[in-house]
Parts: structure tokens; sequence; C-alpha cells
């Protein structure tokens, strides 16, 4: 098993070119969504519920990928993964219907979904051998992944169509996968090292306590992915509506909100270096609370855009940590279910704001976000033992 410092840095760049590839398909899916929802003629309800198919598809195969991760390998099942996601983003263009297109992109979240839990695991088990807490650095290359992606795909748009776009995705995508893939699999997953009883223990059975302090760290996940998902969805019309921006300049709170995430898991290691995972999940959630009331009861759009800033900044490596944590204790199973509740997190933000919108005010309802990076900061404290800092 490779174990050298040579064979585990090629690991780490190949991995972090997967990260990015994930991030980068996935933004350049979303910028095509409004001429998707044209060509199919959905409404806006109709759309709703086909993009649920990417969400089942990702929950539903998420806890599956653990199970082949163990049989097969994190390196084999990210590598397939990567080939079905950058097949089926294809699908999408060619499909006429609501119905049609929530078909398809079942099979593009099941590829999404499984290919999160496989590198991440992977990452996990290179995060242990390294000694090192560079998970936030994988998780920053999805975000610069995303960010060039939709970049990119915002310039293109204008003058490709959903079809030549995606499908170009598609050959982008399997020539990475040929390239990179073809490294991964040489490379052999690292052996966790033995010649420190002070190491982070290797994964153990799902035990009732391993199990429970698993879905805690879900719970972070969870807590984190909530605001990620409504700061995507609502930070916008927010700044529109309740502090009279131009469209425009509603636009840069969100765009400021993701660059703050990104610089923060660019520092995360060192960060982590420095603090320990208690601390880092602590005063990351407690940062976020703070950014959040700021940037929800702000009286001006500065100073709320300066809120998003900070909470993107206390966000960004609670996520990382998490899935780390759970893959630590339980490996490729750990990772799902803390994947599974991360993602499930984002998928209740968006929805839950709107409700609590109509019942009270957006301002009030963004600041559940605030309340749910406070509570992040909480199981932070209470797990620092298991954090073993």
């Amino acid at each position: 098993m490779p174990g050298t410092p040579t064979d585990l840095t090629r690991l780490r760049i190949t991995l972090t070119a997967f990260f990015a590839l994930d991030g980068f398909i996935f933004a350049c899916w979303v910028v095509r969504i409004p001429a998707i929802k044209h060509q199919t003629g959905a409404s806006a309800s109709t759309l709703g519920l086909a993009l649920l198919g990417v969400s089942a598809g990702a929950v539903i195969t998420m806890m599956l990928t653990g199970r082949l991760c163990h049989r097969y390998g994190n390196h084999q099942v990210t590598v397939v993964c990567a080939v079905l996601l950058s097949l089926s983003i294809s699908l999408p263009p060619l499909t006429h219907s609501p119905l049609t297109l929530g078909l398809v992109l079942l099979i593009f979240g099941a590829a999404y979904g499984g290919i999160n839990v496989a590198f991440n695991s992977a990452a996990v088990d290179l995060v242990r051998a390294m000694r090192r807490p560079i998970m936030p650095s994988f998780h920053a290359a999805f975000s610069l992944g995303g960010m060039v992606g939709a970049g990119l795909g915002g310039l293109v748009a204008g003058f490709l169509t959903p079809t030549q776009h995606l499908f170009g995705l598609t050959v982008i995508g399997l020539l990475v996968t040929a390239v990179v893939g073809r490294e991964l699999l040489r490379l052999q997953p690292p052996a966790p090292p033995q010649d420190s009883p002070n190491e982070v223990t290797p994964p153990r059975r799902l035990t009732p306590r391993t199990r429970g302090l698993v879905f805690t760290f879900g719970l972070i996940a969870l807590c984190t992915a909530f605001g990620e998902g409504a700061l995507a969805d609502w930070s916008a019309l927010h700044l529109e509506q309740d502090l009279d921006a131009t469209a425009g300049a509603a636009a840069i709170g969100y765009s400021c909100f993701a660059l703050a995430m990104t610089a923060g898991r660019l520092t995360g290691t060192r960060l982590l270096e420095r603090l320990g995972r208690t601390r880092t999940l602590v005063s990351g959630g407690t940062v976020a609370a703070l950014g959040m009331l700021l940037g929800a009861l702000a009286p001006t759009l500065w100073a709320a855009v300066l809120g998003f800033v900070i909470t993107g900044l206390g966000l960004a490596n609670l996520f990382p940590v998490a899935v780390e944590r759970a893959g630590s204790l339980a490996g490729p199973d750990g990772v799902a279910i803390a994947s599974t509740l991360g993602y499930g997190g984002m998928l209740l933000g968006p929805p839950a704001i709107g409700f609590m919108a109509d019942w009270y005010s957006l301002p009030a309802a963004l600041t559940s976000v605030a309340a749910l990076a406070a509570v992040a900061a909480v199981i932070g404290f209470l797990t620092r033992h298991a954090a073993e800092n």
C-alpha cells in the first residue's frame, strides 16, 4: 500500500481533481436549468418536482454507495461514478417533458450522490494517512470547480445550446476521468498509521455508540448545508425585497458568500492545525451565527453583504470537518450517513425559509440559519472528546 510522501501527494492531487470536476459539472448544469425549463415547457411547480429527481437519486444512492465502497473500494467506485456523472449530464437536454426530465435527473442525482460518498471516503483515508487535516482543501476544490463552471457556463450560454453545452461537459468529464481515473486506480488506498497511539482511530464496526456519534456529526453537516441552501435561494431576494437593492447588486450577496466559503476552505487546513477540530467547529458555528444575524437583520445593503461574507467564512469548514469525523469513526458508511444528512439539510433549507417567510417575514426566516449555525457550534463543543483534539 502506498505510504511514501510522493504516493500520498499524487493521491491528493488526483482526488482534488475529482472534487473540482464534480463541482464544475454540477454548476454547469445549474446554469442551464432556465433553458431546460423552457425546452420542457415546465411550470415553476412542475420544474420543482422534476428537480427533486436530483435530490431523490442522490439521497437513495448515498447509503448504497457506502456498501459498494466497502466491497469494491473507494477508488474504483469514484471512477465508475465519475463516468456515470459525465454521461448523465448529457441527458437533460434530450428531454421534452417534466416527467422525462425528472427521470433522467434521478440518474444524474444517483451519480452525483455516489461520487460524493466515494471520493469523500477516499479523502478520509488520505487525511488519516497524511496525519494532516487537509479535508477542507478538497471541498475548496469543489467550490472552485463550481465557480469556474458557473462562470464559463454563463459565458457560453449565449451561443451554445443546452445540448451542445452539456454534451461538451460529457466529453470533458470522460477525458478527465480517463486521465485522472487511471492514476487513481493505480494508487492503492493508504494504510492507516500504526506507530502512534494518539492517531485517529481507524474505522470500526457501527456499534450503537458509533452510529450515534456519526449521526451527531451528520447533524453538523445538516446545519451547515441548511445555511448554504437557504442563502443560495433567498439571499438575493432578501437584498432586493427588504433592502431595495437592484437586481445586479442583490446578486452580489450570494457571490460574496460563495467566495468567502471558498477562501475559508482554502485556509481550512492551517486553521485546523492551529485550532483543532473542536475549536474550529465551535468558532466557525459562532462566527456564522453572528454573521447571519447581521446579514438577516442589517438595515443597509452593504452591512447585509458583510454579514453574508462573515457567514461564509464561519460555515466554510464545518461540513468538511463533520464528514471527515464521521468517516474516521465508521468509514464509507459514516461518510454516507453524514453526506445524506447534509444533503437533506440543503434540500430542507430553501422550502423551510419560504414557509417561515410566509408566516413571519423573510429577515426573520433567515435568522433560522443563525440558529442552526449556533446549534452546530454547541454540538461541536459537546462532542469535543469524540473530536479528539
